[in-house]
């Protein structure tokens, strides 16, 4: 139970901020200005079973997706690193509604139902980076295969997944309450904050990545070295 508490624990501290629900919530609210909560809601809905599936196809499949294209591990850190580190430093830069608040008339006169899974689901919620920490954690689970057995870890791993769906629920869900209590400047030190923290989460997979790169080409002449001797 320990072991499955602390697993639950590690996907969902790693998973959590890069979807970030409580910021997306306010993106989420500002795209769909002049819809009304009904509306709201449904797309809250659909957009967290889709995040759902999304997660789950990307936790449970990505390391076969990576073997067949050939995509190494440090490769997949160092790509999602540069995503999740650009994402935060734009919204940082652009606050709450800068770009949003222009298209948001648009986008309300259009059929918001269709528009659930792109693009308030991929990217919006679950984007490139979210999706590649995901793939990560799916492939790390022989690490944890070894103390705590691969079944606590996966059925854990989805748990959180199923957590983090459903906070993308009841925070989009909520965004207008949420908003309300915090008001305007409430929110946008929140999304700021929000941003630096993604934006610091995404310097932290980029430089893992590009230490496992480094690592393998120092032991790369050494290795060559010894088959030259051999």
């Amino acid at each position: 139970m320990a072991t499955a508490v602390n697993t639950f624990l590690i996907v969902l501290a790693a998973i959590f901020p890069v979807v970030n629900p409580p910021g997306v919530a306010l993106v989420f609210l500002g795209l769909t200005r002049g819809a009304t909560p009904e509306t709201r809601r449904i797309l809250a809905r659909r957009i967290a079973v889709n995040s759902l599936f999304v997660l789950m196809g990307s936790f449970l499949l990505g390391a076969l997706i990576l073997q067949f294209y050939g995509i190494s591990i440090p490769i997949l850190r160092v790509a999602g690193g540069l995503i999740v580190a650009v994402s935060g430093w734009k919204l940082l830069n652009e606050g709450s509604h800068t770009d949003f608040e222009a298209s948001a008339d648009d986008v309300s006169r259009a059929d918001l139902l269709t528009q659930a899974f792109y693009p308030l689901t991929l990217p919006l919620t679950t984007g490139p980076g979210t999706i590649a920490v995901t793939i990560s954690i799916g492939l790390s689970r022989a690490t944890f295969t070894a103390s705590s057995g691969e079944l606590i870890f996966v059925l854990a791993s989805l748990v959180a997944i199923t957590a983090i769906a459903l906070s993308i629920w009841i925070c989009f869900a909520y965004a207008v309450r949420v908003q309300k209590l915090l008001g305007r400047g409430g929110t946008e030190i929140a999304v700021r904050l929000s941003a630096f923290i993604l934006f610091c989460l995404g310097v932290q997979i980029l430089w893992s990545g590009l230490s496992d790169l480094l690592t393998s080409l120092l032991d790369r002449p050494a290795s060559f070295k010894s088959a030259m001797l051999a």
